[in-house]
């Protein structure tokens, strides 16, 4: 690796961090960059995985104050959501990506329009404060599964399925939604390091890069997040969002 190859992925680290703690899909920054310093695209997206989780950790501590109240919604999703990631682990290892690949980008664009048009959409489910307890915790259980399986299959915008999913479901402020995002998103995070580390085909070098920048920018871009008004920070994530899948829809075809 060449020192402008080494600058190039900690810029792109630093940025990721950043775009994961304030609207997701900071995957689509270092993604981008390791195919273009020559990385295979199956090894790029491992080493992807690995190279992002960190900033995970940095962004929790940051919103920390946001999961206030949330002690016992946490202890019930956190195993949905580590079981949801070991088996998109599974995936991306013993099946082919194409199909998946095509699958993508409507699942990013889909997730950043109901993002967007969250109130119209509750008309039609039920406001979470109308929603009965059993449906209520069958809906966020049945989000955070499939966010979570995205998660461990392709990393890439797994901020914004899951601020979306979880927006939807949950009577919450966007504050505290995305708090529960970071920590979900570590929880995926570490899931995919510890598999992939064994049995992906991880480029270490740039993961060494990336993953300390990552941490520096999730530490930065929860503290930017937190004080974004909510209508502004709902504005970011659902246009990038649209851009991320509208992004992997070409790239795909």
């Amino acid at each position: 690796m060449t020192f402008a190859e080494a600058a190039l992925l900690l810029i792109a680290g630093i940025g990721a961090g950043m775009v994961n703690a304030i609207a997701g899909g900071g995957s689509l920054i270092t993604f981008p960059t390791m195919l273009a310093i020559g990385l295979p695209p199956v090894a790029a997206n491992v080493s992807n995985a690995l190279s992002v989780a960190p900033g995970y950790a940095s962004s929790v501590v940051a919103s920390r104050a946001d999961l206030a109240g949330q002690r016992q919604r946490i202890r019930r999703v956190v195993p949905t959501a580590l079981i949801g990631a070991l088996c998109g682990c599974a995936l991306l290892l013993n099946t082919p990506r194409r199909v998946f690949d095509l699958v993508v980008p409507f699942l990013v664009v889909g997730a950043a329009l109901t993002l967007a048009f969250q109130a119209r959409l509750r008309a039609l489910v039920g406001h979470p404060q109308e929603v009965t307890a059993k449906r209520a915790t069958i809906m966020l259980h049945t989000a955070v599964f499939l966010c979570a399986l995205y998660g461990g299959y392709f990393n890439a915008a797994l901020g914004v399925l899951l601020v979306a999913g979880l927006a939807l479901v949950l009577d919450e402020t966007l504050a505290r939604v995305s708090a529960l995002k970071n920590l979900l998103s570590a929880v995926i995070g570490l899931v995919t390091v510890s598999v992939y580390s064994i049995f992906g085909p991880v480029n270490w070098a740039a993961v060494a890069v990336i993953a300390p920048a990552t941490v520096v920018g999730g530490y930065l871009g929860a503290k930017v997040a937190r004080r974004l008004p909510a209508g502004v920070l709902r504005a970011v994530i659902v246009t990038f969002g649209v851009g991320v899948g509208l992004y992997l829809f070409v790239r795909a075809i």
